[in-house]
């Protein structure tokens, strides 16, 4: 008799969400999953659920990825507007690494609108960008290296805000450079 291999959901929603992130939900089939899970059909439905279910959890982990990514990025022993300078310099290596773009970006613009429950998940993880960029301004202004009146607020959500364009920029255009020198251009605008 055959060994069942054994299921693991952690994986398969990996292989789920590089699927997703490619397509985006709409233009993912059941059976584009199922091959890429490496599972059948009624498989899936009863360990995971149906497709929106596992698109949540793989939006859910999606999102969770980038936050890690993102704490990464904003603690250290350096400055903070150093720190900061550093995360848009990744955020921009990222883009072009990222041929799917962002999964957030695209669901945002594919589903956000008419889904409150990932209107939900990206609102939080905007959000979170957002506090850990504020974050990053106002502890340069406490370190003195910017003014006091300094809008940490408007400039947070620009700079967040900044990325999303970027993305869309290197999608129409699959130009880095266009992207490094709007980098260089906030960078020297801002700071």
């Amino acid at each position: 008799m055959a060994r069942n291999l054994e299921f693991n959901e952690e994986r398969a929603v990996e292989k789920a969400m590089e699927v997703f992130w490619k397509n985006g939900y709409t233009a993912t089939s059941m059976r584009d999953l199922t091959d890429a899970m490496k599972i059948n059909s009624s498989s899936l439905y009863n360990t995971i659920g149906d497709k929106r279910t596992l698109f949540i959890k793989c939006l859910d982990t999606y999102t969770e990825q980038r936050r890690q990514k993102f704490l990464q990025l904003t603690q250290g022993q350096s400055s903070p507007l150093d720190q900061l300078k550093y995360l848009i310099k990744v955020v921009i290596e990222s883009i072009e690494k990222t041929p799917a773009a962002c999964m957030a970006i695209k669901t945002s613009f594919e589903m956000a609108e008419n889904d409150p429950q990932i209107h939900s998940i990206l609102k939080r993880d905007a959000h979170f960008s957002y506090m850990q960029v504020k974050g990053l301004l106002e502890k340069a202004v406490i370190a003195g290296e910017l003014n006091y009146m300094f809008d940490t607020e408007s400039t947070a959500h620009y700079i967040v805000n900044s990325f999303t364009g970027w993305y869309e920029m290197y999608i129409l255009n699959k130009n880095k450079d266009q992207i490094l020198k709007m980098g260089d251009f906030l960078i020297k605008t801002l700071f």
